[in-house]
């Protein structure tokens, strides 16, 4: 996708919710407009910003849901739903009837939810303190008690309020970094199930994405969930697939899956990426805002990395790895600029990137190149990735949270 510089300033415009611009310079009527509670911020016309696809989240979402056999989707929405913006996307996936719930990893994250209007079934899957449990009842989060001596402190609060707290309990089938010991497991969910201050809302995993061993893990927790229900105890749905095991481990998907990568578009394994279900759901643009045409030995940047051969054309776009694109995307990284691909060249510094546009001037500064996104498989987050040498969690999880974010479809 790109756009002139007249249709991004009066998207920027629209984004704004207010922002005036002249009738000669905006024709915003013809462009979509965009809530001022579906954008954190509208991007000003010099910097650069993500645009969230929710088409793309939604079709994601959906077709994991077919991949696993029309299981309900937990979606995990850790590091502000990995990059891409809690605000921004959480309205969206409560907004989907294939979403079970939402899982994060901070409190702050799962208060963040709240705060956008998100009414499903909030998940903090990660240890909280004591001074936490109220706010965290109060505002009906789900908590995961990784310290089991801080369950009678969660019954006392939620004894206080009138209302149960929930809990998923996490068992640890085999990998050994958090949750409740196999062994240990039985008798701390009787004791739950003893305890009506507290309602066990689902019982989970974590896998180590080795298909043999996760297979076995998910039969132990299978066992678990068995045993708790022949003795009559009410557990709630079962769940451990990942991104991976949704595609390579069927016997893991049990009554729900979790995924994270996957809902957001990046693909876990070369395999999946092959079969291509999913679409990216951001893209990182931003404007050219100067061109230059260079003379033959010229060079750019720190250090001179890069040397024209010929008189080239260059543009500078006002991003850098300070927002998430990788430095080494100098290694044979593309950008989309009028609906035709450039290599990016010199350095990617922290603010910015220059692309070679060739022996013809064909951008001009308020020009918007895309950087990642759907748009071309040169600037899928996968293959960016590549490219440079990164891994794909990276194309989201260093996304800077400072980005402006605008949500389309």
């Amino acid at each position: 996708m790109t756009l002139s510089r007249r249709e991004f300033l009066a998207t920027s415009a629209v984004a704004a919710g207010g922002l005036s611009v002249d009738a000669d310079e905006a024709s915003a009527a013809l462009l979509p407009r965009v809530s001022s509670t579906q954008t954190q911020r509208a991007p000003r016309p010099s910097e650069p910003w993500l645009e969230i696809d929710a088409a793309a989240l939604r079709q994601n979402i959906k077709a994991i849901a077919r991949l696993a056999g029309g299981r309900p989707v937990i979606v995990v929405a850790k590091n502000n739903a990995y990059g891409l913006g809690l605000g921004a996307v959480g309205p969206i996936f409560d907004g989907m009837s294939e979403v079970l719930a939402i899982a994060v990893v901070r409190t702050d994250e799962a208060f963040a939810l709240r705060d956008a209007g998100v009414r499903k079934p909030v998940l903090l899957m990660a240890g909280v303190t004591a001074t936490e449990l109220d706010e965290l009842i109060a505002r009906d989060v789900h908590v995961t008690p990784l310290d089991l001596a801080l369950i009678p402190e969660l019954s006392r609060r939620a004894r206080q309020r009138g209302r149960p707290a929930g809990i998923h309990l996490y068992v640890d089938t085999g990998m050994h970094r958090l949750g409740v010991p196999l062994a240990q497991a039985p008798n701390v969910i009787a004791a739950l199930a003893a305890d009506k201050t507290v309602r066990v809302h689902g019982l989970f995993t974590e896998l180590t994405e080795d298909v043999d061993f996760d297979t076995a893990q998910a039969g132990r927790l299978r066992a678990v969930a068995d045993d708790a229900r022949q003795r009559g105890i009410a557990i709630g749905p079962l769940h451990a697939a990942s991104s991976h095991a949704v595609w390579h481990i069927p016997a893991a998907h049990l009554d729900a899956v979790r995924p994270g990568l996957a809902v957001y578009g990046g693909y876990v394994s070369e395999d999946a990426r092959k079969r291509g279900e999913l679409r990216a759901a951001y893209r990182l643009m931003a404007p050219v805002v100067r061109v230059e045409r260079l003379e033959k030995g010229e060079g750019i940047s720190y250090h001179r990395r890069w040397t024209a051969t010929e008189p080239t054309w260059i543009a500078t776009l006002p991003v850098g790895h300070v927002d998430g694109y990788p430095s080494g995307a100098v290694k044979g990284g593309e950008v989309l600029l009028g609906g035709r691909r450039y290599p990016v060249v010199g350095t990617v510094s922290a603010s910015h990137t220059v692309v070679a546009l060739g022996a013809d001037r064909v951008a001009a500064p308020g020009d918007v190149a895309t950087l990642v996104g759907p748009d071309d498989p040169a600037i899928h987050p996968n293959e960016v990735a590549v490219r440079a040498g990164w891994s794909e969690y990276n194309m989201f999880m260093h996304l800077n949270p400072l980005l402006a974010r605008v949500v389309r479809g």
